[in-house]
């Protein structure tokens, strides 16, 4: 017999349900499974029924303790006592499912549902198999058969109607929506979905009479006019339409449904004027809904881009709209997107933004979006005030921290810097991103380094790259670290290369690998990757020029060498003395 592999007893558990877990059919943790009660059936003595029942608990005891090879081998036996047992075929399909797929469970349960047509549990089962293998008419049979042990079943009736619609059986989908509005009774979604069969049959006229049923049946509620008049409208009768939103607006002259469908109306019939007054007159009225305002003005916006995109109307029309008092921040925010799909000066973009933030100051997206204005503008007093606003409100949102710290660090201001980060740290969870958490440790072992604190900054560079093992930003900065100490250098060597893969035309991590090698006294290697990186230096760096002049010197290229030192010395370095020595001695001599 077939044994079972360990993943097997990762998908199992103590109840029998088939559902998908690594592309196979397995058991899913915490669905009950029902057993119809172990009774003696006919054909079989009433000792083989006591020894049935008593191989098939194991069974379950088994399964339940997850000794699934037990339970298994128990449960083919129980079929060998009793072959018409259907809790055994039931229970035993989820198994089979593991070692033969699909279509060997799915025969295990519509045994089980034959020899037991009752059971509610085998028929479910059995229908949600015949769906996952497409085969529609054998589950709607299936379902046809819960319905009919459950006819208060709602929720059989709606997939049902899912699968009558699928097989575009349309008859059948309406009959049984009647059943389920004899069951819940007549509803606003079961009449709409009956009027979308009406459609797709073309029964106009038995659309339009679902509609006016509800409509009569709750005079009291327009909305079933207004969509009365909406059918009408988009049916070709757009005066019929018009008088069912006038008699709503009689009736209740603030409905704005009715209102915002008269804009269509007018729209639809040429009085563009017309539909543009009454769109505005509902934008600024206070009593629209933010719902509605942002509807309508989300139809400006569309209708405007139709017509060649004039902003001067729009932004004229925000601006109206934005001078009443707000509820929310939602059309400030609408504004400032508009602005951006405009393209528009990003200064006027950031007043808007301003403008979200003082109606809701607790905006984090509209926060961080002016916080990257103003860093685009390298106003980091600007920067490090709306970062620490922003930790008022979202003390748990760790961007603000890491912005509120590279500022500090463009202010030089290292240990406000530092404070801010290792805070920042605290707040992590399992929800932060890891490329942001990584590039935090990397931030504070750059600063730590610089703080003359090796040890920790090494600490906090090992962090970083739990976080994030690729940051290369990280990589390269540890390894020229600890090739400047001259520790490690295997260590920083092979950090240091995967910069120089990732990246092979970056001259900084080309210079970091270069010298490295030089550290490890590979001289004629290192030349090779420090002429790359001073072709690839654009800015003239004057460290990479210097490390050029000290790897050719080492290569016995003394000419070459000088003339980079020569170089390095007019850029302007802080080793200008070590420099005036190597050239007039014309060989590379250690700093010290």
């Amino acid at each position: 017999m077939k044994r079972f592999i360990q993943h097997f007893l990762l998908c199992l558990s103590a109840v029998a349900v088939m559902t998908d877990c690594g592309g196979q059919k397995s058991l899913s943790a915490g669905t009950a499974t029902v057993h119809t009660p172990v009774q003696p059936v006919a054909g079989i003595s009433h000792n083989d029924s006591l020894r049935f029942k008593v191989y098939f608990y194991e069974a379950v005891r088994q399964q339940v303790g997850g000794n699934f090879d037990a339970a298994y081998d128990l449960l083919r036996h129980c079929l060998d006592i009793n072959p018409n047992a259907a809790e055994a075929y039931f229970m035993i399909s989820s198994y089979d499912g593991v070692l033969h797929g699909d279509s060997a469970a799915l025969e295990d349960v519509k045994k089980a549902s034959e020899l037991n047509p009752g059971n509610n549990a085998y028929l479910e089962r059995l229908g949600t198999g015949y769906i996952r293998t497409g085969n529609l008419d054998e589950a709607v049979r299936a379902y046809e058969k819960l319905w009919y042990n459950s006819p208060e079943r709602s929720d059989v009736l709606d997939i049902l109607a899912q699968l009558y619609g699928r097989q575009k059986d349309y008859d059948n989908m309406l009959d049984v929506l009647e059943r389920m509005e004899t069951l819940e009774g007549a509803n606003e979604d079961i009449t709409l979905a009956k009027m979308r069969v009406y459609s797709l049959q073309g029964k106009k006229q038995e659309e339009f009479n679902e509609l006016k049923a509800m409509s009569e049946k709750y005079p009291n509620d327009m909305n079933y006019r207004v969509m009365m008049g909406n059918w009408l409208l988009q049916n070709g009768k757009p005066e019929n339409a018009y008088k069912e939103y006038l008699k709503v607006i009689e009736e209740e002259p603030s409905n704005v449904p009715a209102r915002m469908s008269l804009i269509d109306y007018y729209n639809t019939t040429g009085q563009t004027q017309r539909a543009d007054s009454l769109q505005e007159a509902m934008l600024i009225n206070p009593k629209t809904p933010v719902e509605g305002k942002m509807t309508l003005m989300r139809q400006v916006v569309a209708a405007n881009e139709q017509h060649g995109g004039d902003s001067s109307q729009v932004i004229s029309l925000f601006k109206k709209v934005l001078a009443q008092p707000q509820e929310t921040s939602d059309m400030a925010e609408l504004y400032a997107a508009y602005m951006t799909l405009k393209k528009m000066p990003q200064d006027s973009i950031s007043k808007v933004l301003e403008t979200v933030l003082a109606i809701s100051p607790d905006n984090t997206a509209a926060r961080l979006q002016l916080i990257q204005a103003k860093w685009g503008e390298q106003d980091f007093d600007s920067v490090i005030e709306l970062s620490r606003q922003a930790l008022d409100y979202t003390p748990d949102e760790i961007a603000f921290y890491y912005f509120l710290g590279l500022a500090y660090i463009q202010k030089d201001d290292d240990d406000s810097a530092l404070e801010v980060l290792r805070k920042g740290v605290g707040r992590v969870s399992e929800e932060s991103s890891a490329s942001l958490v990584s590039d935090f440790y990397a931030i504070m072992g750059d600063i730590l380094h610089d703080k003359g604190f090796a040890k920790e900054a090494y600490a906090a560079y090992d962090s970083c790259l739990q976080w994030k093992d690729d940051n290369l930003g990280c990589l390269n900065n540890y390894a020229y670290y600890l090739s400047e100490e001259n520790v490690q250098l295997d260590k920083a060597a092979q950090m240091s290369y995967r910069t120089v893969q990732a990246e092979p035309d970056n001259s900084t991590f080309l210079d970091t690998y270069a010298w490295i090698l030089f550290k490890q006294k590979k001289y004629a290697e290192a030349m090779q990757y420090i002429d790359m990186a001073v072709a690839s230096d654009t800015t003239k760096s004057a460290v990479i020029t210097e490390h050029a002049g000290d790897i050719h010197a080492m290569n016995g290229d003394i000419d070459n060498a000088v003339k980079y030192w020569q170089e390095a010395l007019q850029t302007g370095s802080a080793n200008d003395k070590a420099l005036r020595r190597k050239i007039k001695l014309k060989k590379y001599v250690e700093d010290k």
